[in-house]
């Protein structure tokens, strides 16, 4: 009798394991499994990119999606740069491994298997993508929001929809040309900025307001009461550029303002030309955060 109660209780323990183990797999997050079907980019192309981003041995260079590592490998081999490509698939990163280590730079280069959408990127200098277009757009939000200012993006085939590329590059192939497109990661600098400069007749005080899609920028700049659109502004990184026709300083023509963002202060320099004179202040401004 002791024995059949011993053998049940065993029986019963052994199948309440079990039943725990299965629940535990099932709970489990099970690997998710590539978004594109891996197709790589001619070696050509790679260099294209790289060097339409202008990648030098200061860079550190994302590959998000790296395949068999081609593309961080040429840019620390051949450009001296370090590269970290991530794939999920673990097959390709250990493809990406054993070809870094005969190529010599096993040192500079580092693979991840990791989602991209996870991927910590904001060491980044360069991001390097072969994606579908809805990958991009849906990647578009992480780009925006972890990389620095200045960072280049560039992507072999596929846009990022509305988002422009700043520079396009077609590069000859076998069969057809590779379209390559370039972005650079833009400040945030929409909003209201204010700054005051001291005049030969006094202070002037500036309001400039920003309105901003991307990388592209307008908006209306007033002072003392005065208020003009902007002209030939432009966005790339974290230097914005503008003229406007406006205060003292511009009875002559245009005020020519080139300034760096820094989060919510732009500092630079105002220029403007009174026939064969020049005249030039600093200015700093404030993004007025309470509006």
């Amino acid at each position: 009798m002791k024995a059949s109660k011993l053998h049940l209780r065993w029986v019963l323990g052994l199948s309440l394991t079990l039943a725990i183990t299965v629940v535990v797999v099932i709970g489990q997050a099970q690997p998710r499994k590539p978004d594109v079907h891996y197709v790589p980019t001619p070696y050509h192309v790679v260099a294209e990119m790289l060097r339409l981003a202008g990648v030098t041995p200061n860079d550190v260079v994302y590959d998000l999606g790296s395949g068999d590592g081609r593309v961080v490998i040429t840019a620390a081999k051949d450009f001296g740069a370090r590269g970290v490509g991530v794939d999920i698939d673990p097959q390709r990163i250990q493809e990406g491994r054993a070809n870094a280590r005969k190529a010599g730079v096993a040192d500079r280069v580092q693979f991840l298997q990791q989602d991209l959408f996870e991927t910590d990127i904001r060491e980044a200098t360069v991001i390097t993508l072969y994606l579908l277009p809805k990958l991009n757009v849906q990647l578009r939000p992480k780009l925006l929001g972890e990389l620095r200012p200045g960072t280049r993006v560039v992507s072999h085939t596929f846009t990022m929809e509305d988002w422009h590329p700043d520079k396009e590059l077609r590069v000859p192939g076998s069969s057809s040309d590779h379209a390559v497109y370039y972005w650079v990661v833009p400040a945030d600098v929409a909003g209201i900025w204010r700054w005051s400069v001291l005049t030969p007749t006094g202070e002037e005080r500036y309001r400039l307001r920003l309105h901003q899609r991307f990388q592209e920028v307008d908006g209306t700049l007033s002072a003392d009461g005065a208020e003009v659109p902007i002209a030939n502004a432009t966005l790339t990184g974290d230097h914005l550029r503008f003229s406007a026709a406006i205060g003292t300083l511009a009875r002559q023509g245009l005020v020519a303002f080139a300034g760096r963002v820094i989060g919510d202060t732009i500092q630079g320099r105002m220029t403007a030309h009174s026939g064969v004179s020049l005249a030039q202040h600093d200015w700093m401004a404030h993004r007025d955060t309470a509006q």
